[in-house]
């Protein structure tokens, strides 16, 4: 039967569903004559044929599948919706903010150094910086690249050749500084950075002390760069002005152990303090900068700020003030620091010597009034800027002039130590005021002689005599005994040596302060495998041998001759200020030690050091305005070189306001090279005093 035929017979009423399903025909004909008979259109899309044609295309069983798939897909975004929003909210809302909102610090001024009468030691400059942060710097190398050579090309044009490292290549005999230095220098310190690690996130370093014109134009450049910043710091500039002497701004160079200097904070230090520093802050090296950093630094402030997409400041949001640092006021005085230098180096200089310390101290408290250490170096180098070549000078200055040797050299102490030795014999009752020697020109011990300085000796000696003219037969026999006398021993030597501050710090408020050595005989036999032999205790009795003292301690246990009694901590902050210069805290004078020995006792040592300067070694400051007493000292330390020359003493006698201490590094003689020294010093300080 054909298609049309079976159209008609539908048409009739004759149309059997079933023929049709069981396959008489294709529904694909059938489907095709529905296109092509229009007439037979309308009643295929009507009656139980199509119904059945629905159902068997449409399976709705199926569809129940895709609406679960459907609804665990929206409740997946939901959640993650829910999450996002509500649960973590807040910390994509604080991301999302920070590439928007930066903190930024405010860097406070720091705390300016006075001496005694207020005079300003050091001045706050302006230090220009230059720092990238890794991560904002633009992922594109040609590009970033080109703002580092533009960078780069400002810096080479800088004055201060500190500022990067240059790039060097060696040709032949030849090393050629290469053409944009400063790029080559950037690009060797961010290959070190790990991109996208901690560290790339935070300021690197690249350029500081940066000249104002230099500065200026980083400024205008970086403008338009991102990741790279210039911000300006603290320097500190160490030139003094207004000193009595001179109306012109000069640096005393002799303050740079004193005041030490600040320089870029380096890993060691910014690990150690890493809550109250950045990589491109600043922080005490050496000195009171040093020792007072918490004081003298102050407390940063903050400030909330808008960037843009460069990572640059739009406006300020919010900010807290940063909390200036506090003053100091030294018991310095300028002017006697200034004399002192120029006497110790004008000394020298006659002498055809390099190296001196000077201490002078108030015997009433422990307040240095001034400390020299010869030769010095300029702090203003470090804290501007040094460069290689004045680094390398000074580390490899045979003289080191780096090294504070009136706090940290050790030298022995020579003749300096009668005194002690004196004080402790009287107190042990070993002697008194009027027991005395024979000094016929040293001793003899089988073999071995311990002379004495004279030749033929001194003749009848008491311990007043002893200290005037440095009678060492003296010390040997109240030392070590000899014959039928008993002397102290080395027990108690040590015992009375550390009890007048050697062998150990006095605590002095700089760093690096040296302890000096006082032997003993279990030292002898741990690093010399040798046993103490009484040779050793007469050396140790004039101040020979292994001990060693430096000049501060020295200076400290003349004090106690000085005050009667008192062994003060050497000190040389008298007072802490807030930025307005009102106290804040004072320094109150530290006692180490006292009454060491009887006031009877330390009253026979003062009459002999003062028997010095009238009759004996120290004869030539009898002729200074005031009366004083002293000490000379001749170390012996080498077999080759000439020995330490020292001089100790105080003044007034009878109301001593003034202890000074010399030492001249080979100067032979402590009466010739030391004593002179002093008594310019003296005269100076109290002529001074007069004519005000």
């Amino acid at each position: 039967m054909s298609i049309r035929d079976e159209i008609n017979r539908k048409r009739a009423g004759s149309y059997d569903p079933f023929v049709v399903r069981e396959g008489k025909f294709r529904h694909a004909e059938l489907e095709d004559s529905f296109y092509h008979l229009d007439w037979a259109e309308e009643s295929f899309l009507s009656g139980n044929y199509e119904k059945e044609m629905l159902r068997r295309t449409f399976n709705f069983d199926k569809v129940k599948y895709l609406v679960i798939v459907i609804s665990v897909f929206f409740l997946v975004l939901l959640t993650r919706v829910f999450w996002l929003q509500i649960i973590r909210g807040n910390y994509y809302y604080s991301m999302a903010e920070g590439n928007r909102i930066r903190t930024q610090t405010i860097e406070p001024k720091r705390g300016i150094i006075y001496d005694r009468q207020m005079k300003p030691l050091v001045r706050n400059e302006a230090n220009f910086v230059l720092y990238l942060i890794p991560s904002e710097l633009p992922d594109d190398s040609q590009t970033r690249d080109d703002y580092l050579r533009q960078i780069g090309a400002i810096l080479d044009k800088n004055n201060n050749d500190n500022s990067v490292e240059a790039k060097t290549m060696k040709v032949g005999n030849l090393e050629l500084v290469m053409e944009n230095s400063s790029f080559f220098a950037i690009n060797k310190k961010l290959e070190k950075i790990v991109p996208y690690s901690l560290e790339s996130y935070q300021p690197l370093f690249i350029a500081d002390n940066i000249d104002y014109q230099s500065a200026l134009l980083l400024s205008l450049k970086t403008q338009d760069f991102p990741g790279i910043f210039i911000t300006n710091k603290i320097r500190r500039n160490y030139s003094i002005s207004n000193l009595s002497t001179s109306t012109e701004a000069l640096n005393v160079l002799s303050l740079s152990h004193l005041l030490g200097y600040i320089g870029k904070i380096n890993e060691k230090e910014l690990a150690a303090n890493k809550d109250e520093y950045s990589q491109i802050d600043y922080i005490g090296k050496t000195g009171l900068e040093y020792s007072y950093e918490k004081d003298l630094k102050g407390h940063i402030g903050e400030k909330n700020v808008e960037v843009d997409a460069l990572g640059k400041e739009k406006k300020i949001i919010s900010q807290s003030a940063p909390e200036d640092g506090h003053n100091l006021l030294l018991s310095l005085d300028i002017d006697l620091q200034k004399k002192v230098e120029d006497t110790v180096s004008d000394a020298l200089k006659k002498m055809g010597l390099s190296r001196a310390s000077v201490v002078v101290e108030d015997p009433r408290n422990g307040e240095i009034l001034a400390l020299v250490s010869w030769p010095s170096y300029d702090n203003n180098l470090f804290s501007h800027g040094i460069s290689q070549d004045d680094y390398s000078k000074l580390i490899n200055d045979k003289n080191r002039p780096l090294f504070n040797r009136a706090v940290s050299g050790e030298f022995p102490s020579g003749s300096t130590i009668k005194p002690v030795m004196s004080a402790a014999a009287l107190q042990e009752g070993i002697i008194n005021e009027n027991t005395s020697f024979l000094s016929s020109g040293g001793l003899h011990i089988g073999q071995w002689v311990f002379p004495d300085w004279k030749a033929g000796g001194h003749g009848m000696t008491n311990v007043r005599k002893a200290i005037a003219e440095s009678v060492n037969t003296f010390f040997y026999i109240i030392g070590g005994g000899y014959e039928n006398f008993k002397g102290l021993g080395l027990d108690l030597i040590v015992k009375y040596f550390r009890a007048f501050g050697l062998g150990e710090k006095l605590g002095i408020d700089l760093p690096n302060e040296a302890t000096g050595f006082v032997p003993t005989s279990q030292w002898k036999e741990d690093t010399k495998n040798e046993k103490w032999y009484i040779g050793d205790t007469y050396h140790l009795s004039i101040g020979q041998g292994d001990l060693t003292t430096t000049p501060l301690q020295v200076a400290a246990y003349t004090t106690y001759f000085a005050n009667s009694g008192k062994l003060y901590q050497p000190h040389l902050v008298k007072e802490i200020l807030d930025k307005n210069n009102n106290s804040i805290k004072k320094i109150d004078p530290v006692i180490i030690e006292k009454d060491i020995v009887s006031a009877k006792n330390v009253e026979i040592v003062r009459s002999g050091m003062r028997q010095t300067v009238v009759s004996g070694s120290a004869r030539s400051l009898s002729t200074l305005p005031v009366e004083a007493a002293g000490k000379t000292g001749t170390a012996q330390w080498s077999s080759v070189r000439a020995p330490q020359a020292w001089f100790t003493g105080f003044a007034p006698y009878n109301n001593p306001e003034i202890v000074i201490t010399v030492l001249v590094e080979e100067g032979a003689e402590g009466s010739v090279a030391a004593t002179p020294i002093a008594k310019e010093i003296l005269n100076y300080y109290f002529t001074r005093n007069q004519n005000k």
